[in-house]
Order: structure tokens, then sequence, then C-alpha cells
């Protein structure tokens, strides 16, 4: 994806997020060390949009060890952005580009077809397919969850976590009457069920969006539906620039990958410990691994650092009017993170730049305008 919700008009998997590294260079030492240690194949294949392809397969290169017996990626399908007001098309004549989007991840399964290949993973012997969004470095592959998918011939699971005041927006996973699992995102809950809907307590559980998928189960389904999932339609409201707040609202339509736990009989959803939930969505996430409460291992999984116990990340609140966009934040750390190996929050409301070896300690508020100096220590 882009990662327009930050403001970002390039791939969001080349975004540094750790060390020096991004994303998608995690990502690829994750999927080296897993075939050292394994001896097995495992392909990386990136979903690209045609906003993303280019950049992408660019940075690929810097792997040469990656490239596999699979193409490295294929391309989803695009639609075009719709005015909020009216529901036409928008129209930007100067940057023709932003008029349109990715239709979601739920594209997946069509554009695995369309792209061919899933047939290129079943001519080359694969059986199952790891799913995840490159933004969670968490998702690391579980050769026990591989190995339960493959004794109860199960054709679709999505790893599930239990749900805290901070996931109450997010997608949760319920029973139908009748049974069998459903996916609710929230833009799909009518006004009078929000609140119900952000009851931890009733949903316990939200889906990761981490899917383990039985490919052969998959093409079957596919076949039978005319390679048509009906997977439920999303609506999002964002900018029509994504770098530009004052730009037109739009609408963008989409479908989510996890709603196919619908689609399959006997689909099931997994129960995982919260540490395979490490995604970047916000600024204030990209703090918090930026910084040294997280640490990178050699084989590419990230974790808290071992000194933080069992105190979980810290909180990281910023200000969204100055930290929302990836450029605006950047500017206000122009010497990298402060230290939160120690922080159990940190809340930042106002325009406030961090100097150099800022060390944060206990549960802090900072308020702006402000200039932190360098080698400040503030303690809560």
């Amino acid at each position: 994806g882009l990662g327009t919700s930050m403001g970002m008009t390039g791939p969001k998997s080349l975004l540094e997020v750790k060390d020096g590294l991004s994303f998608l260079d995690i990502t690829a030492r994750q999927v080296l060390e897993a075939r050292e240690r394994t001896g097995a194949r495992l392909p990386l294949v990136l979903m690209n949009s045609f906003a993303t392809r280019e950049a992408s397969l660019a940075a690929l290169e810097h792997h040469p060890d990656l490239p596999a017996d699979v193409p490295a990626d294929f391309v989803q399908g695009k639609v075009p952005k719709l005015h909020a007001g009216d529901l036409l098309p928008a129209s930007h004549p100067e940057r023709p580009e932003l008029e349109w989007a990715p239709p979601g991840h739920g594209d997946l399964y069509p554009s695995l077809v369309s792209s061919g290949m899933l047939a290129a993973l079943l001519d080359a012997g694969y059986e199952y397919a790891f799913v995840a969004n490159i933004d969670n470095l968490g998702a690391v592959l579980e050769p026990r969850i591989l190995v339960w998918l493959a004794r109860e011939e199960i054709p679709f699971a999505m790893e599930v976590a239990d749900r805290t005041a901070a996931d109450r927006k997010g997608g949760h996973v319920a029973m139908r009457p009748g049974g069998g699992l459903v996916l609710r995102e929230i833009a799909q809950t009518p006004d009078t069920d929000v609140d119900a809907f952000q009851d931890v307590g009733r949903h316990r559980f939200f889906n990761t969006n981490t899917l383990w998928i039985n490919l052969r189960a998959l093409d079957e389904v596919l076949r039978q539906r005319g390679n048509v999932l009906g997977l439920p339609m999303i609506v999002n409201r964002k900018t029509l620039d994504p770098g530009d707040p004052d730009s037109p609202e739009v609408l963008q339509l989409e479908t989510a990958m996890g709603a196919a736990i619908d689609v399959f009989d006997d689909s099931q959803a997994i129960r995982v410990p919260r540490e395979r939930f490490a995604p970047v969505k916000t600024t204030n996430d990209l703090l918090a691994l930026r910084s040294d409460a997280y640490v990178l291992g050699e084989d590419g999984v990230i974790g808290l650092a071992p000194e933080r116990g069992n105190d979980g990340a810290p909180l990281v609140d910023l200000d969204p009017q100055h930290f929302r966009l990836v450029g605006d934040f950047d500017e206000r750390f122009p010497a990298g993170p402060p230290s939160l190996v120690d922080c159990e929050r940190l809340t930042v409301t106002g325009d406030v730049t961090f100097g150099a070896d800022v060390v944060v300690r206990g549960s802090v508020e900072v308020e702006g305008p402000r200039q932190i100096e360098d080698g400040a220590v503030l303690q809560g």
C-alpha cells in the first residue's frame, strides 16, 4: 500500500522503520533466514498496486538472494476515487494518477487469478499461502500453524488476538447465528450498533489481517463462483491528494481480504499472542518502533526490548495536526527518536521538536510550541 493515511505517496513498504531498514528489507531478512533454517523454498510474493510496483521491484534488486521459482509480484486492480458529494469520479488534471486507488486488500483473490499467480504457485507445487500486511513485522512464518492446517485439512485460517481498548475500532470476528465465522468492520456497522461493536468484552477477538490459505481450496472456491467471492464493500473517506489534507474529500471503495473467512466451509480463527501483531498504521506506531523500546534480531524478527519486561509497548499519542504526516513527523525528530525503553506513555500536544539523545521515562506529557534540547530527560 501507499500509506496514504500517513501522507505517503510512495510504497509504505519502503518506509524506514528500524536501524535504517525498511519494512521490505526486514521482511526479506525474515524470509532468507527462514529458508536457511528450514531448507524450504519459501518465495516472497508481493501484491503490488499500479502505484507501488515500480519502486517495490527496484527495492527488491537490493536482495539478490531473494528470487524464487515464481514471479516476485503480481498487480492488483484499480478503481476510480469518487467525489464524496455527487459520487462522480474525482478529477485531478495536474496529477491524474491521484484519480485512482487500489480496491483494498480484498482484491487479493481475483488478482491472484487474473495475474496468473495462483496458477503459477499451484504449478510450482505450493499448497499454502501465508498472507500478511507488510507493515506488521510481528507476522512471521510459524510452522506449528502450518502443521495444524495440514493435519486438520483447514482451507482458511485467520490469526486473531485479544481486543483491548486500543483495538475497539478494528474489525472483529463474530459467529453467525447458524454457525460459521464472519468478519465485521466498523465501516459496515450501523450507527445504532457502534457501541456494541466497540465493546471489547462482547466481541473479544480482532482480526490481525494475517491469513493462512489452502491454495487448492481457494482455486476451487473461485472456480465455483466465477472468480468473484462477493466480499462486502467498505467505503473509506479520504482526501483526493493524500499529502494535502485540504484537497477534496473522496470515497474509496474497498473490500477486506479477511472477509473471505465467511466464504470457505470450515474456516477457522486461531488466537495468537499479541507480539504477532505489531503494525505501523500511524506515526504513533512508527515512533515506538523506531525507538529503543523495540529491538531487531538477526533473523529479522521485531520484539520489545528485554528491559521492558512485561510492560508491553509504550503508548504514544502525538498531536495529529503536527505529526500525522510522515514528512512533518520526521521534521520534528531530526536527530532520530527519543529513548522510550523506560517510557510508559508519551503524549505530545502542539508543535514540539525533539533534539538528539532525548530520554523519556514514565508517563510524560509535552505541550508546544517547544524545542526540547539535546540530551534532555523527560520524566513523569
